[in-house]
């Protein structure tokens, strides 16, 4: 019981902890030389806190590797473009990889004028930034939720495009994010409570003017999608659905994590059942039991309602994207599915940027984003 108690915490919980991960050795004009991981070997554009976190650097495609054991720098090395430094000064040391090829707010990281405001949710005011599209009219809106786990930065990729299409964006913080208030039990609970939060941003838009929203989601941000759609009284207000990477079955992230960890099937098959069991609120330590069959798409797959675009990669280490599969091929009147070939866990765009631009837009042009407003949309005062 104590490992499978252990385990299901651990689902639960959120890290607040973000270690470096990685050394950088050297800095040239133009490039930067780092230690050679999974993570930093692989193609594309990604991101670089140093210093703490306090400073920010894009790097972007492999000029070569070292991979001898007896280099010039000790380790195994890749040297990769240094596209540029958005604050702090890059010197050798430790840092912290990750896919935020964007570091900072709409302004500082895209040059592009935003608002600071609040979407006033259950728990609290969670900041929000507010992007507004180019020529923008101001009735079409985008709401971008950030897996577990992750920032608001995780989803300034998606900005560009849609502020071309004249999207007015929001990118809203939700409960137990840091600086986010806090859920009563300080626990997720795999979007089963986190979607409150995304229905007051939906809200937030309405009142501002928005006809017709498109949520985007990645990671654990697609399942809290997914169940606004299911549960909120907004959900007719939304045209399209941009998944990135989504957890569309929690049991079977689970079951693939049980095994990553090699912890035996049973244990954590008991755990995916503590967190569901009233009794056991206090050992897991949430407020309310978590019904993970609830979060299972794959089942629920005739229930969907909204045009989705699904992007994953199919080498996805940490959300294998078998659910995503065969959700769209239950679902191929609603579900448009774009497979990924190389990206780990949400670096889709960070591996073919312009092929992901390309993806969402051509959605968003062919989702019907210009039919006449819905008769049937629940009026909204505010």
């Amino acid at each position: 019981m104590g490992a499978a108690t252990y385990f299901a915490r651990m689902i639960v919980t959120p890290d607040r902890l973000r270690p470096d991960d990685i050394r950088i050795l050297e800095v040239q004009d133009g490039s930067v030389t780092l230690e050679l991981t999974e993570e930093s070997g692989q193609p594309g554009r990604y991101g670089l806190w140093f210093d703490g976190g306090r400073g920010h650097a894009r790097v972007g495609a492999v000029l070569d590797l070292d991979e001898a054991s007896g280099s010039v720098h000790s380790v195994r090395s890749v040297r990769r473009v240094l596209e540029g430094v958005d604050h702090g000064e890059l010197r050798p040391g430790p840092a912290r990889w990750n896919g935020y090829f964007f570091g900072g707010d709409p302004g500082t990281a895209l040059g592009l004028s935003f608002k600071n405001v609040q979407v006033e949710s259950e728990n609290g005011g969670l900041a929000t930034w507010e992007v507004p599209g180019e020529a923008s009219s101001g009735d079409r809106w985008a709401i971008l939720v950030h897996g577990r786990g992750a920032t608001r930065e995780e989803c300034l990729r998606a900005v560009p495009v849609l502020h071309g299409l004249g999207f007015t964006t929001l990118i809203p913080m939700y409960r137990n994010d840091l600086g986010a208030p806090s859920s009563s039990d300080g626990r997720y609970s795999l979007g089963l409570s986190e979607w409150r939060d995304l229905e007051a941003a939906i809200l937030y838009a309405v009142g501002a003017g928005a006809r017709d929203v498109v949520l985007f989601g990645w990671s654990m941000g697609g399942a809290i999608v997914l169940q606004t759609l299911d549960r909120s009284w907004l959900s007719d207000r939304v045209s399209a659905v941009v998944l990135d990477a989504p957890v569309v079955d929690w049991g079977d992230v689970l079951r693939h994590h049980g095994t990553l960890h090699r912890i035996p099937g049973t244990i954590a098959g008991l755990s995916r059942g503590l967190i569901g069991q009233r009794w056991a609120r206090r050992l897991v330590g949430v407020h309310e039991p978590i019904d993970v069959a609830a979060t299972n798409w794959e089942h629920r797959a005739e229930e969907l309602r909204h045009r989705t675009l699904l992007i994953h990669s199919l080498d996805d280490e940490f959300v294998p994207a078998g659910p995503s599969i065969s959700l769209a091929a239950k679902r191929p009147d609603l579900v448009r599915f774009e497979p990924w070939h190389l990206a780990r866990h949400t670096r889709e765009w960070n591996t073919d940027p312009e092929r992901w631009d390309a993806v969402v837009l051509a959605f968003l042009t062919e989702s019907g984003q210009d039919l006449p407003e819905n008769p049937h949309h629940p009026q909204v005062c505010g």
